[in-house]
């Protein structure tokens, strides 16, 4: 049985784009490439074969992850989920305990997460953590600096740009 990976809209756009930008222009440009490295004669000793032959590799490699992922993705639409409990795609607003300090994220996939534009995965202990609580409810997360004490304040739906 496939197991499902759930996807924000917006992320599964973005991975077809790059899968669609691969085949139709980064593995034609390659090919070219390695037709011109072959016109330049010894093969044992051209690095520029040797460059674009791995390049066309990687190429490769990338455009088989991303036909899998499309392939088991679970395309959710964040816009549309209930704000009940907390669930994938929904955005939370929580209290740290230890320094009072308000932080909002947004729960996505491992593809998607940036800690940074503030989206963590569902995978990552901070997102098993917070799944299915409510507002209101205080949860425990052990990170590197220690266990950390949250409250949630505020679910929300929607897509953080």
């Amino acid at each position: 049985m496939i197991e499902r990976v759930p996807i924000s809209k917006t992320g599964h756009a973005k991975l077809r784009k790059e899968l669609i930008r691969l085949e139709r222009k980064d593995r034609i440009e390659v090919v070219k490439s390695i037709e011109v490295a072959r016109a330049h004669g010894d093969l044992k000793e051209n690095a520029e074969y040797h460059a674009a032959k791995e390049r066309q590799g990687h190429i490769e490699g990338r455009i088989m992850e991303l036909k899998d992922k499309l392939g088991r993705a679970q395309v959710i639409d964040c816009t549309a989920i209930s704000t009940d409990r907390i669930v994938f795609g929904a955005v939370v607003t929580l209290v740290d305990f230890d320094s009072d300090e308000e932080v909002t994220y947004q729960l996505l996939g491992g593809d998607e997460s940036d800690v940074k534009k503030g989206r963590i995965s569902i995978f990552s202990p901070w997102g098993k953590a917070m799944i299915g609580k409510e507002i209101g409810d205080e949860f425990e997360v052990r990170t590197p600096g220690g266990l950390r004490q949250l409250e949630v304040l505020e679910i929300d739906q929607g897509e953080r740009p």
